[in-house]
């Protein structure tokens, strides 16, 4: 039987960046750079320790960076080929941008950091995965209620633009009125009861709207999202079940080598020796 191969360097660093221990460092480097980052914003902290936080911000990024260099030479190629990877390559890359006084904007842009707690954290990951499996069906969804919405903001500027010309004199003002009222942000003291003093029976136009869009077309999408959760649920599920086969299969395939291995070192003369010795027990 031939020896195991003892592992590459690179296995070795693969293996590294995968492990419990690792992953935990990480993902308390984001969660303490995120606080120092906020910590920032405020003027007694910065007054008080600022060049703490200062030290501690680019200690984190050195750390991302040393990171990320790790896990280029790990993975190699094959790094930039998934989504996750670069990901956290894109949100280090943009801390790396000089913030100056003429680039506030990549300044604001470090707290992206904290994002990478979607990537690292397994569980934040599923969730965003099964954000993304749910987006075609979310967008026939936003579709419908894109057609709703037009239909209702055409109906409500040629019933109450007149009279209400700040909220519906216009399709884009009615839009943003409907929007505002499909939310439920004031609607009735805000604007419905206001244009029911002119229009009494304006509560037949607004109620259907609301259960239509509010507690109908909305809801689809927490069904979709709640699917997609499901689906990630159970895939990951079956992939465990296999993980558990797999390993069951190989642990009986180890235990058949070691015993072939055993037959082979068995001399050939004394085992057929054993069996005469068996046979003439058994005669």
């Amino acid at each position: 039987m031939a020896a195991v191969a003892e592992p590459s360097w690179r296995a070795r660093l693969r293996a590294l960046v995968e492990t419990k221990p690792f992953e935990r460092l990480v993902v308390g480097v984001i969660v303490l750079n995120a606080l120092t980052l906020g910590l920032e914003t405020s003027a007694t902290a910065t007054a008080l320790v600022g060049p703490l936080l200062l030290a501690l911000d680019r200690l984190a990024l050195l750390f991302f960076c040393v990171e990320l260099a790790i896990r280029i030479v790990a993975y190699g190629p094959s790094f930039f080929r998934r989504p996750w990877n670069l990901f956290d390559f894109t949100i280090v890359a943009i801390s790396l941008a000089p913030a100056s006084e003429g680039f506030q904007v990549l300044r604001a842009l470090r707290i992206l950091r904290a994002l990478r707690l979607l990537s690292v954290v397994p569980q934040m990951r599923r969730v965003v995965e099964a954000l993304l499996a749910a987006l075609p069906g979310m967008g026939w969804v936003v579709a419908l209620l894109a057609l709703v919405f037009y239909v209702f903001a055409v109906m409500a500027t040629k019933l109450f633009g007149q009279s209400f010309p700040d909220w519906f004199g216009t399709i884009g003002a009615s839009l943003y009125s409907l929007f505002q009222i499909m939310t439920l942000e004031s609607w009735s003291m805000g604007i419905v009861r206001p244009v029911m003093e002119k229009h009494p029976l304006a509560w037949l136009f607004f109620v259907p709207f609301i259960l239509i869009t509010t507690f109908a077309v909305l809801n689809l999408f927490i069904a979709l999202i709640v699917n997609a959760m499901q689906k990630v649920h159970e895939s990951e599920g079956i992939g465990e079940t296999i993980k558990i086969d797999h390993a069951e299969v190989m642990a009986e395939l180890q235990a058949i080598r070691a015993e072939l291995a055993e037959l082979r070192r068995t001399p050939p003369a004394r085992a057929r020796g054993e069996t005469l010795a068996a046979s003439e027990r058994a005669g």
